[in-house]
């Protein structure tokens, strides 16, 4: 009964919930509007207006569908995100369950990457399809209170209903992005970002090259995915976080040690960014193609900040 009537209360105009469903709407469909008016504008320097307009505006709707049913299994495969097994991760199943249950909210899917790197990432379209995955790194370094933090931070994140067009956005108006950065890992051909034994001597991956003709448009989308999500949400959900878990103190630690150690991922790029706990691209100690260039398009503000507030708690 209490399930039902937060679903209700956060269903009100105004609510975190009723802002959120605002925000997919308009992002849908503004870019079906968008992509059908380049695909009009296209149509009509060829002669062929008409069939620019509904070419362009099926292509828009199927991208939106596709995105809106699969847009969150796409991230989680860019993000070789795999299902944490209940055995192998019985303290992340555990944690997030008991979070669950206290807050009215469902378990969302639970995976992991296999990455050394702490971190974590959340997506989904609404609170009943999200999914959160952490690194293996965090997993390590993280003891009981602090991994609860960071679930309660990335739990924060669902309730606030902020995922659908976090998530959609990377799907839709990054999906050159995502394609140029799926490319560039093909540059080898077993699919890393270098080269292995096994690779095929002296010869690189041809379907890399799609990822250098996309890397201008890849670079404008990056920034502007990033501007239609909006300011970023770390430091309030951080708060929340801490009235989730009413222990502010498990939360600054993991933050302390997300501080002092390299948060960047290989399986992050440039539109999945805001997805992400802590910024994926800070510092790019990896030396991973073009780490220099993604540094001055953080996605979340310092972690010095976050802390700071944090301590004043």
């Amino acid at each position: 009964m209490a399930v039902r009537e937060t679903a209700k209360q956060t269903s009100l105009p105004g609510s975190p919930v009723a802002d959120g469903r605002r925000r997919l709407a308009v992002l849908i469909v503004g870019f079906v509007v968008v992509v059908a008016g380049l695909g009009t504008l296209i149509g009509a320097l060829v002669g062929l207006l008409v069939v620019g307009l509904v070419v362009a505006g099926l292509v828009a709707v199927l991208l939106v569908v596709v995105s809106y049913l699969r847009g969150d299994a796409i991230v989680l495969r860019v993000s070789r995100a795999v299902p944490a097994d209940p055995d192998r991760y019985q303290r992340f199943h555990n944690l997030a369950e008991g979070l669950c249950v206290s807050n009215g909210l469902p378990k969302p899917r639970l995976y992991v990457i296999h990455d050394p790197a702490p971190n974590a990432l959340v997506l989904g379209r609404d609170a009943r399809h999200a999914s959160i995955a952490v690194t293996t790194g965090l997993l390590d370094m993280m003891n009981r209170v602090e991994l609860e933090g960071v679930m309660a931070h990335e739990l924060a994140r669902i309730r606030g209903n902020e995922l659908g067009a976090s998530t959609l956005v990377v799907t839709t108006v990054g999906a050159s992005s995502l394609l140029a950065e799926l490319c560039f890992r093909l540059r080898s051909w077993n699919g890393g970002r270098a080269s292995r034994p096994g690779d095929e001597p002296d010869r690189s991956n041809p379907l890399a090259l799609v990822g250098y003709l996309l890397l201008p448009l890849s670079a404008l989308t990056s920034p502007l995915t990033r501007r239609i999500v909006g300011p970023s949400t770390a430091v309030s959900n951080d708060l929340a976080a801490c009235q989730i878990t009413r222990y502010p103190p498990g939360l600054l630690s993991a933050l302390e040690k997300l501080r002092a150690e390299n948060t960047v991922t290989h399986a992050s790029c440039g539109v999945t960014a805001h997805l992400w706990l802590a910024e994926p691209f800070a510092g790019a100690g990896d030396g991973g193609f073009l780490s220099g260039l993604r540094r001055p398009f953080g996605a979340h503000p310092p972690l010095d900040d976050r802390i700071a507030l944090l301590r004043e708690l």
